[in-house]
């Protein structure tokens, strides 16, 4: 039966102070609606089940005292009998209208007519009356009177309560989805509060993981640069208990940096580290943070492009550059510092920055566009590896100054260094392998290079000490060398 309670009739109120001078015409039940009328139902109703006869009502107190014989069944290949006359139906006194039928009771099927009250017409019409009265009442009471006729018993006088299913005692997420990589990597990743120590109390919320059982948590730089010079900071698992940390060290150029707790928890979980070189476009993501405050968000997506340079941290930061994952899990500010894990909860990436539609990087920008950027876990390592070891991070260099504006054509090596120095160090990588100021370098390995950020993101890919084939155009001709990185220390 349907559910739906639109332009469905009401029964007349017997109380109403008007009433038309003489009864309408009882309509004929016409077997489909006329032209130009919508039904009242959106469904048919359901076959009405047969049942045994039952016993007649007593007739009111006003109605004839006479007593029809009463009419055997009718078998159920007989047509139905149409509606009894208005003026037979109403039992007792000649005045219109006639009293409404009664309601039946929630659940109880429509009673039938007195067999006096037939009138001389066939008994196809108590049938038809019915269906006519069930149908008042289902428009009447609503939807629910829908799905409590799809759910009684055959005889019609089933329960009127509709109970729930009962859920599983125990549903099992099977390894490898979201839910059971989720509840898994939850635990070792927390919310980072940063206060910084000047008056106003300035910081904001970002979020690490636990990168050891010694209890160091890797993070994001930007996340505590603030309190990281005589400020605050606390680290919140999921759980909701929370510890006083310290930073351990910094990279600014990475854009990663390590606290420690002050009093580390026994059963420390650290993720673990996945292979961020093996990682392919279209592999699944799933990134755990605290987006705008709102701690052990779980988000998914995809791995929608590798090796894109970009300027890591907030973007207001000089020489900061990644060779990112991008991917399209929602990351928001907040998120920054979590982890970015693969389908087996191993982190590929630590969660940095985000593009909006404002065209800039960093976590200053509005929410997701579906644009997020990750350094990729095996460079996050090293770095995490040296801060924890030295407090100092090592940047691979190559000994020679380029332009960072322009775009498109490679990075080209400036005529002259910052403060007046030279563009290529004396003795440095770059000179030792034949660069001169003015080369336009347009490839590291086996990558493109198009500007300057896309080479340094490159650069820091690698260590120092490791051999590099670089390609790059001069006077118009292509050549190609080898250089070997050197280092520097700290970010000063």
């Amino acid at each position: 039966m349907s559910t739906e309670n639109e332009g469905t009739e009401v029964p007349a109120d017997p109380t109403a102070p008007s009433a038309p001078a003489t009864p309408p015409a009882p309509a004929a039940p016409p077997a489909t609606p006329p032209v130009g009328q919508a039904p009242q139902q959106a469904h048919q109703p359901a076959p009405q089940p047969q049942h045994p006869p039952q016993p007649a009502v007593p007739p009111a107190a006003d109605a004839p005292t006479q007593v029809q014989p009463t009419v055997p069944p009718v078998p159920p290949t007989h047509a139905p009998a149409p509606a009894p006359e208005p003026a037979v139906a109403a039992a007792g006194g000649g005045a219109w209208p006639p009293a409404p039928p009664a309601v039946p009771a929630w659940g109880e099927p429509v009673p039938q007519l007195p067999a006096e009250q037939a009138g001389p017409r066939k008994r196809s019409g108590g049938l038809v009356a019915a269906v006519l009265v069930a149908a008042l009442v289902a428009g009447g009471i609503g939807g629910g009177v829908g799905y409590w006729a799809a759910q009684r018993e055959d005889d019609g006088r089933g329960s009127t309560t509709v109970s729930s299913g009962e859920a599983p005692a125990s549903f099992k997420r099977e390894p490898g989805t979201v839910a059971a990589v989720a509840a898994k990597a939850l635990p070792s990743v927390v919310t980072i509060q940063a206060k910084s120590g000047d008056a106003q109390g300035d910081g904001g919320t970002g979020t690490g993981f636990v990168y050891d059982q010694e209890g160091h948590i890797v993070t994001n730089n930007h996340v505590v640069a603030s309190a990281a010079e005589g400020g605050a900071l606390s680290v919140t698992f999921s759980d909701g208990r929370t510890y006083d940390a310290e930073v351990v060290g910094r990279a600014e150029g990475y854009d990663v940096a390590v606290l420690k707790l002050k009093e580390a928890p026994k059963g420390l979980k650290p993720l673990p580290l996945g292979d961020s070189d093996k990682v392919a476009v279209g592999d699944s993501t799933i990134a755990i943070g605290a987006p705008f405050g709102l701690s052990n968000t779980v988000t998914t997506g995809i791995i929608s492009a590798k090796n894109r340079p970009v300027a890591s941290g907030d973007g207001g930061g000089s020489n900061s550059y990644m060779s990112a994952l991008q991917t399209d899990a929602s990351i928001n500010p907040g998120n920054s510092g979590g982890p970015l894990l693969d389908a087996s909860g191993a982190v590929i990436g630590i969660n940095s920055a985000i593009q909006s539609t404002g065209g800039g990087f960093g976590q200053t920008q509005a929410g997701s566009i579906g644009l997020g950027f990750a350094i990729p876990v095996n460079q996050a390592k090293t770095v995490a590896e040296q801060l924890i070891k030295t407090g100092r991070p090592v940047y691979p260099v190559i000994g020679a100054t380029v332009n960072m504006n322009d775009k498109g054509e490679g990075a080209r090596i400036a005529e002259q260094g910052a403060g007046g120095t030279e563009a290529v160090t004396q003795n440095g990588p770059a000179a030792k392998a034949g660069l001169k100021a003015g080369d336009v370098i347009t490839g590291f390995d086996d990558h493109p290079i198009d500007s300057g950020p896309s080479l340094i993101s490159e650069i820091w890919t690698h260590k120092p000490g490791d051999s590099v084939k670089i390609t790059y155009e001069r006077d118009g001709k292509s050549a190609t060398t080898t250089v070997v990185l050197g280092e520097r220390t700290g970010d000063s």
